[in-house]
């Protein structure tokens, strides 16, 4: 039968928003015990709540954590290494009261005391000295909270901290002797992937820490995953040579192990983050990114060859190596994320989980076309491109399609090759998506992550820009229906775009930024001078701050736009967002806000997330002028 002629736009498509919404779970934090293997999945369905699964040797699944428990600790506000476990015992972060459980094997969880204003993270267990080392956040009184590494009996639930005196602390790694303990730590002004230290300490019979030493790392050098290897050897990844590479350090001498113009780390916006394991005793199996891509490789240690292995998988996270057993979490232009088992001796790859129990129809799929595109100062930057792509349906041949243009967050961040329905949603209804990897972006060495530094919301705009501008030129789009859209880092990329340039139409900002002066003053420890590189220090440059906020520029806009919030957000307050809707509205211009009850930063709540995805398209085909085929609740529009 020949496809229907149809608007773009108003294609109906088996992608619905709930679909999107509730028909995926978050795969996160994997982890082997013995033969058990652990994951999280968070579930939208639940109100996203994060669930510890255990998958034992017979394949049996099972949910660890009960009902009335979320594993999800708020240390930095974003989270991660919400658990740790040994010999069966599950040491984890509840969200309610951010207080340490204990779970043994088939019994309930038992608080770990003492109680306080608290928070945990990115722990491990000692089982030797039965204590936990984890990361610890103070949150008593009105002042800044205070991050250490402590060290908890999990007995008796003595809790004494063993380093303090900086500002962040992550990643306490246990040598497999139990003699030693290596660290990473960083200081203000510093995020963890401009500059970090790798510290080293031994450890007493009671887990206290002496003989402290700095062992790589300093202001310009970021260093993420520390590791021990079975035989006792500390390896890490570091970016001295612009790439994060892997190093080991045997006795005093450090050695780079692969030296490429790749990336084997990533930055650490959560804790718990794992791009290599050991296997086998001698080989490292270790994930990297090159041009945009991950890629599967196994390095012998001794002779530092490295085999990139045959993969499906364009993103890869979470190794994790137990004997020739190697767990990581996979996904593909076609793909969702999966849980995934390589044994090293079959080199067959096993789904053990998906996110999705069943994808799509694979017709319906738009495959991400990797860009290069012209940008500012004779540079160049990155992108996937997805074309709308519907077998039911085409458009008229003199019709070029909407594009939306996404901005990521971050904005250290990126946008992988991986299968997003989120994305799958706008082009199997006939709009072109384009996801940029604007310059400071991770994936493409150190130089292009500090393309942003003292440029945020320019060069981030301007690569959005002339990435919409190149698929006009191409003729791949309509000029006059190109529209923006980004949560968080990628909202304040949006705003920006849409006030201080004349090329989008219409764009939406989730949860984003629109005064920098207002969020410097109001937002948690871990981001609180994260704009002393992105813009400068304040308020010696409060010049900066003003000259690159929206909220101050409104009379430039010309076009509409959509708000979304979250009323709990801690990292971009409310406040943000209530402002640029009231300034729009007074000028005038098409505008709608909507606000959600109970979310942070990010939507979790299935119904939320559906709502959000239905509100954007059904304003996008008011301001665009085509009719979704989907019934959607009416937005209220201020100014339509």
């Amino acid at each position: 039968m020949a496809p229907t002629v149809s608007p773009y736009g108003s294609w109906k498509s088996p992608i619905t928003a709930e679909v999107v919404s509730g028909g995926e779970i978050g795969l996160e934090q994997v982890r082997i015990d013995g033969d058990n293997i652990y994951w999280i999945e968070r579930r939208p369905h639940e109100g996203g709540r994060k669930v510890i699964i255990r998958r034992s040797a017979d394949g049996k699944l099972s949910d660890v954590t009960p009902t009335g428990f979320n594993a999800r600790t708020r240390v930095h506000e974003y989270g991660g290494g919400d658990y740790a476990v040994a010999d069966g015992r599950i040491i984890f972060s509840n969200f309610a009261d951010q207080r340490l459980y204990r779970q043994d094997l088939g019994s309930e969880p038992k608080a770990v005391p003492p109680e306080g204003p608290f928070r945990y993270a990115d722990g491990q267990i000692d089982r030797r000295r039965n204590i936990l080392f984890s990361v610890r956040e103070d949150h008593t009184g009105s002042r800044e909270p205070i991050n250490t590494l402590v060290r908890i009996d999990l007995s008796a639930g003595d809790t004494a901290v063993v380093v303090a005196g900086n500002d962040f602390y992550s990643s306490p790694r246990l040598s497999p002797d139990g003699l030693f303990l290596a660290w990473l730590t960083w200081n203000h002004p510093n995020m963890p992937w401009d500059g970090t230290e790798l510290w080293l300490g031994k450890l007493t019979a009671d887990g206290s820490i002496v003989e402290k030493q700095k062992i790589a790392g300093g202001e310009h050098e970021s260093i993420c995953q520390p590791e021990w290897s079975p035989a006792g050897d500390l390896y890490f990844v570091s970016d001295r040579t612009g790439w994060w590479n892997l190093y080991r350090r045997r006795q005093t001498e450090i050695e780079a192990l692969c030296p490429m113009q790749a990336e084997f780390g990533q930055p650490h916006w959560v804790f718990g983050t794992s791009l290599y394991g050991f296997a086998l005793g001698k080989s490292i199996v270790c994930s990297y990114a090159e041009d945009g891509r991950d890629y599967l490789a196994t390095l012998d240690i001794e002779t530092k060859a490295l085999k990139p292995s045959e993969t499906p998988f364009t993103a890869i996270s979470q190794i994790h190596c137990a004997g020739d057993r190697v767990i990581f979490i996979g996904a593909s232009p076609r793909l969702s994320s999966a849980i995934v088992s390589y044994p090293l001796h079959t080199r067959d790859f096993e789904i053990l989980r998906r996110s999705r129990e069943s994808e799509i129809d694979a017709t319906f799929i738009s495959e991400p076309q990797p860009i290069e595109f012209p940008t500012e100062n004779g540079l160049t930057a990155y992108g996937y491109f997805y074309r709308p792509k519907n077998p039911d349906y085409t458009a008229s041949r003199d019709e070029k399609p909407p594009l939306v243009v996404m901005s990521h967050g971050g904005p250290t961040s990126s946008s992988s090759a991986s299968l997003k329905y989120s994305i799958q949603y706008w082009t199997s209804r006939g709009i072109a998506v384009l996801d940029v990897n604007y310059g400071g972006s991770s994936g493409y060495g150190r130089a292009y992550r500090e393309r942003l530094t003292g440029q945020w919301g320019i060069v981030d705009v301007d690569d959005c820009v002339n990435g919409a501008r190149h698929l006009v030129g191409r003729g791949e789009v309509d000029p006059n229906r190109l529209a923006i859209r980004g949560g968080s880092a990628g909202g304040y990329t949006t705003l920006c775009a849409l006030t201080f340039r004349n090329s989008f139409t219409a764009g939406a900002s989730h949860y984003g930024v629109s005064d920098l002066e207002a969020l410097t003053k109001d937002t948690h420890k871990f981001e609180s001078r994260y704009l002393d590189r992105l813009i400068g220090p304040y308020p010696d440059r409060r010049d900066l701050y003003l000259e690159r906020s929206p909220i101050h520029f409104t009379e430039r806009l010309n076009c509409s736009m959509i708000l979304f919030q979250g009323l709990e957000d801690k990292v971009v307050p409310p406040d943000q967002s209530e402002k640029m809707f009231q300034a729009v509205r007074a000028k005038k211009l098409p505008v709608a806000y909507l606000t959600f009850e109970g979310e942070q930063h990010g939507f979790r709540k299935a119904e939320n997330i559906k709502r959000v995805l239905e509100a954007e398209l059904y304003f996008y085909g008011k301001i665009f002028r085509f009719e979704p085929a989907d019934p959607i609740e009416p937005v209220h529009i201020e100014n339509l």
